[in-house]
């Protein structure tokens, strides 16, 4: 009789270990039919992407791709462009080695690497710009905004001009005009 009742006991151990545990590092993204409520189960506000979501994959080691309809711009208190696909692993308050989000600084973009939250939760994010850690107000980013396919500034242009030189057809056009 002990040795059946250890047998079962020990059957009944094994059986509970296997199962799966909840946890706040661990959510069930198969509940998030869409990327904005995957992101707040990660603790992460739903407006850190664009409206613009076309699908998202998200594997079991946290790895996970979005794919947007195009790139795009979206202005906060700096202007994000959004490349077509961002890839990054994502786990409860940050998202690492993000690639496909830059922002502008001054005339120069820069790659977003990491984004993160205070845990508790507090007012503040973070978003790591190669050595450079930027603070930003965190309800900025609770409602998700619609994008924009250019940038609107002074040249009119695309970022993807950015700085352009004078070529020698300028030089002379400009010779002739004086």
């Amino acid at each position: 009789m002990a040795d059946s009742s250890l047998f079962l006991s020990l059957t009944l151990i094994s059986l509970l270990a296997s199962l799966p545990l909840p946890s706040l590092s661990d959510p069930n993204p198969s509940s998030a039919s869409t990327v904005y409520e995957l992101l707040p189960k990660f603790g992460l506000p739903s407006g850190l992407l664009p409206a613009s979501v076309r699908s998202y994959n998200l594997s079991d080691d946290g790895q996970f791709a979005v794919d947007l309809e195009g790139p795009c711009y979206v202005q906060f208190d700096y202007l994000v462009y959004y490349d077509r696909r961002i890839t990054g692993k994502l786990s409860y308050g940050s998202i690492t080695d993000l690639k496909g989000i830059q922002v502008q600084r001054f005339l120069f973009w820069l790659d977003v690497d990491e984004i993160r939250v205070d845990l508790p939760p507090s007012d503040s994010i973070y978003f790591q710009v190669g050595i450079i850690n930027k603070k930003l107000d965190v309800d900025q980013f609770q409602t998700i905004r619609s994008c924009r396919d250019k940038v609107a500034g002074p040249c009119g242009g695309s970022w993807k001009r950015g700085i352009q030189l004078p070529t020698l057809a300028d030089d002379v056009q400009m010779l002739i005009t004086e």
